[in-house]
């Protein structure tokens, strides 16, 4: 064995964790940094060095191909909104914080087995904070087990999370006969998901403290009034007030409702809503933002019909206006703001208070805020303009075309039933292959319009696990794997036992650092070195590696989904630990116990 290749590859692996922990680089750039040293040394060492064919496979690997894709597929669910029936219909009412526990985490796990998790949890949160706002239930006692429900949820199939996507890919490679169907991984999956689940209901309380949200949507000092139509074949139609959902708005309430010219002030909960009533709103932006997002709602102004370009591809933006703002002394239908700035007002605020009356008519003042709706163009036309002094977009503010929802679920079942019957009849790259077709459609149908379809490609993931397999190509190729193998029997003295458990933990430390992918991609040749050194059967090893990869509970660094709700919910690093550790543990038992019953050694 050459040692030079062995501990150059092994110095580089341990600058990049370094990197990626102590000095908080990204993940992608630490990673691509190490493959770039690598694959220098291997145009002066042509036999134990890297080859830029091998450490550029990652990139051409199916598994990465499919993640890409499938992100896709989430943005087409996500912009129809076609699950966000979810936060009415399976919520509920909760009994009690245990009760709302559960609601939060079964149907965030039944979503992230078949969707990448963080879309996922993006979706859920804005529905679990409104939720648990109205019932008044603390936010930091929902969503951590929200991020934890969506990690154990993935876990459960083969397309759950992207990492585990990738290593079956190379499993695959490895092997053409070994790689996992569909639900094989549920054998482990699901008992840590029902174990998990029912840790979190149990222990969330007296371990986890009741924090303080770290931000409230009633910091914002912004209050509009927005009036707002009931379409004619809205499912609102013929519901109270109540069942509708549109009492209990965080941050925004309803104060009239205006039905053919007749004024219905202080309406009351059992109030029933009728096509082409006219609901006027008072509130903060953020429900603004929420309340486009209500099937049967449209903006009242019939000024956005009369906008250039569908209204699928507008957003929601702020600006304030200057004092250069050349319509000053005009009111905003006398200035023909529509023509002029290819734009629609939706509401006005001033001094942060509401302007009442209607929006034709208010006369505009400098540093007016003005709630609009237009193309992103108008940013960038209006940036520099010396008639605003700020224009910015309101972040997530598209509207849903919720009319495609139903074709968007038709596709999402699509894919499943796909990738099941590929998996089955033993195709190889099953996944790849069912969402390829299912991201088209959502193109085709324009579930997802093609930029934002690009847009939704998370790059950082694909490079980190591009390149994170292409230095597990170095490992092969330098023998650093194999040596890393030795070191490890050595340390554990051997046996398929130990080895699995040395596999497991290793996995899930470097998961907690340096980032799910980045650990997968790295433990994975020290699995398929030790499985070919005890002469076994690779796949114990390999799930160890998976639910290790995937069992990123003990610090919000290691997860997106884990910094996704750090802030929301007013954690601290410490909160993680007092609840991942034991549920790390759960996992590591489970999949320590089942793996070798279902995948003997």
């Amino acid at each position: 064995m050459a040692w030079f290749p062995v501990a150059l590859t092994l110095c580089v692996i341990l600058l990049t964790i370094v990197a990626i922990m102590y000095f908080r680089y990204p993940a992608d750039i630490s990673l691509l940094g190490g493959l770039t040293i690598l694959l220098i040394y291997g145009v002066f060492d042509k036999t134990h060095g890297l080859s830029v064919k091998d450490g550029l496979s990652g990139f051409s690997n199916p598994g990465v191909l499919t993640v890409a894709v499938l992100f896709v597929v989430a943005d087409g669910l996500q912009r129809t909104g076609a699950f966000a029936w979810l936060g009415v219909r399976l919520l509920g009412v909760p009994k009690g914080t245990m009760s709302a526990q559960i609601r939060t985490m079964v149907p965030t796990a039944l979503l992230s087995a078949f969707l990448n998790n963080t879309p996922v949890v993006a979706l859920m949160m804005p529905i679990i904070s409104d939720w648990s706002r109205k019932h008044r239930i603390s936010v930091s006692h929902l969503f951590m087990p929200l991020s934890y429900a969506a990690i154990l949820g993935g876990m459960c199939t083969l397309i759950g999370t992207s990492t585990t996507i990738v290593l079956n890919s190379k499993l695959v490679e490895n092997n053409p006969d070994s790689g996992l169907l569909m639900f094989e991984q549920a054998w482990v999956g699901v008992p840590c998901l029902v174990l998990g689940i029912a840790f979190l209901v149990l222990f969330t309380r007296k371990l986890l403290p009741e924090r303080q949200r770290a931000f409230t949507a009633n910091d914002d000092p912004r209050e509009y009034t927005v009036e707002m139509e009931v379409d004619g074949s809205s499912p609102l139609v013929g519901k109270s007030i109540e069942e509708a959902g549109l009492r209990h708005l965080p941050g925004m309430y309803l104060m009239e409702i205006d039905r053919a010219g007749h004024v219905i002030p202080a309406v009351s909960s059992e109030s029933l809503l009728q096509a082409n009533d006219h609901l006027v709103f008072v509130g903060i932006v953020e429900s603004v933002v929420d309340l486009q997002k209500i099937p049967g709602l449209k903006p009242a102004t019939d000024q956005l019909f009369k906008l250039d370009g569908p209204r699928s591809q507008r957003c929601l933006m702020e600006a304030v206006v200057s004092s250069s703002y050349p319509y000053l002394r005009m009111s905003i239908r006398e200035s023909k703001f529509r023509m002029h700035y290819n734009a629609a007002i939706i509401a006005v605020s001033r001094d942060g208070v509401r302007l009442p009356g209607k929006i034709g008519d208010i006369v505009l003042q400098p540093g007016d805020t003005l709630l609009m709706e237009s193309s992103p163009a108008f940013i960038e036309q209006q940036r520099n303009s010396r008639h605003f002094f700020l224009v910015s977009e309101v972040r997530d503010s598209a509207p849903v075309r919720h009319e495609h929802a139903w074709i968007a679920r038709l596709i999402m079942a699509g894919f499943i039933i796909s990738a099941s019957v590929f998996g089955s009849l033993g195709v190889n790259d099953a996944a790849f292959l069912a969402a390829l077709p299912a991201a088209l459609l959502m193109i085709f149908f324009r579930c997802s319009r093609p930029a934002d379809a690009r847009r939704s490609i998370d790059w950082n993931v694909i490079l980190v696990m591009g390149a994170g397999l292409g230095i597990g190509e170095a490992m092969k190729v330098s023998k650093a794997d194999e040596f890393a193998t030795e070191m490890m029997m050595k340390l554990v003295s051997g046996g398929n036992y130990p080895m699995m458990i040395a596999i497991f933990v290793l996995t899930i430390l470097l998961t907690n650092t340096i980032t799910a992918k980045a650990a997968a991609v790295l433990v994975l040749p020290i699995a398929l070195a030790a499985a070919k050194t005890l002469d076994i059967n690779p796949q114990p090893l390999i799930i160890a590696v998976i639910m290790g990869a995937a069992g990123s509970f003990a610090t919000p660094f290691g997860y997106q989904t884990n910094m996704m709700v750090y802030g929301p919910g007013g954690y601290r690093s410490s909160d993680y630990l007092r609840l991942g550790v034991p549920l790390s543990i759960i996992v590591g038992v489970v999949t320590v116990v089942v793996a070798p019953l279902v995948w003997p050694f």
